[in-house]
């Protein structure tokens, strides 16, 4: 599929082998136009590098009304490597990849983010898919413009300064 934004077009390529609950359901959402007029609502510019989109309220507390279950693999080989630090479980997710967001276990709805740098995470989201050169160039122009207001979740976390408005998914 391809996310087209105001920014530029965003291919994605999904990997329904390991998680085919998050591509059907982005797929059945897509169809259905959910992700059209949204916006991506959060970047991460220090630490983490992400464009996080999939929320109709553009807040992060949006979804589509339903959740389901965390598709997780035990050494998943494309989160490597990974490891512990100060007590904290952490993977890293490589550039391209694209995985659900969520607020905790089992919580996966339409949020999605979009990693245009490796970042270390909790290996808690579900990988769906990846992205190609031409979707990481794209992601990384926006990411280059920096963050608008800060949202309070750390340096280098809050809306893109230049608004990413997805039209459509197809």
């Amino acid at each position: 599929m391809v996310i087209t934004t105001n920014r530029g077009t965003i291919p994605i390529t999904f990997e329904p082998d390991q998680a085919p609950c998050a591509v059907n359901s982005f797929v059945a959402l897509a169809t259905q136009g959910y992700f059209d007029n949204t916006s991506c609502h959060r970047l991460t510019t220090e630490g983490y590098y992400v464009l996080q989109c999939g929320d109709p309220l553009g807040t992060g507390q949006g979804g589509p009304g339903y959740s389901f279950k965390d598709e997780l693999l035990d050494n998943d080989p494309r989160l490597q490597p990974c490891g512990n630090a100060g007590g904290q479980a952490y993977c890293t997710y490589g550039t391209g990849t694209v995985a659900m967001a969520n607020r905790g276990p089992n919580t996966n709805g339409s949020q999605f983010f979009l990693v245009y740098g490796s970042s270390r995470f909790p290996p808690d989201f579900t990988v769906f898919g990846h992205l190609d050169a031409s979707g990481l160039k794209v992601i990384k122009a926006i990411a280059a413009k920096g963050i608008g207001t800060p949202s309070g979740m750390g340096p280098g976390d809050g809306a893109p300064k230049e608004p990413v408005t997805i039209t459509s998914v197809k």
